[in-house]
């Protein structure tokens, strides 16, 4: 198993968000598609991630979801991993960073997202 390709366990049909949405829109999708992590996309560009504990922090700061962008709260120093990587590897990235969830990509583009609960 942890010598398979991560694309035989990742989710291809990624829900995202844009780096221009208002925070109110991810909070949105972070409820209707009960997902904890959130890639933004440029196109098909990753360009951050968004979590559920960022938006807990802004909200604790008395945010207002509606006049913020996602730009303003996502994470953009990103690890992520390739297709062709290993699942060992996703393992050993969860470990080492305590991440729940690494974005897979190929030349920059979104191809999927792979969680802790994928690999076990």
């Amino acid at each position: 198993m942890m010598n398979e390709p991560l694309s035989s366990i990742m989710t291809r049909n990624v829900v995202t968000a844009g780096p221009n949405d208002k925070l109110s829109v991810a909070r949105d999708i972070f409820m209707s598609n009960r997902v904890h992590h959130l890639p933004i996309v440029d196109g098909r560009k990753l360009v951050g991630i968004l979590t559920t504990y960022d938006m807990f922090k802004f909200n604790g700061r008395n945010g207002n979801f509606d006049s913020v962008l996602v730009r303003d709260v996502m994470t953009t120093h990103l690890a992520t991993l390739e297709p062709d990587d290993k699942v060992g590897s996703a393992a050993e990235l969860f470990l080492e960073n305590l991440f729940h969830a690494v974005p897979i990509v190929k030349d920059g583009d979104l191809h999927g997202i792979v969680t802790s609960f994928d690999v076990l």
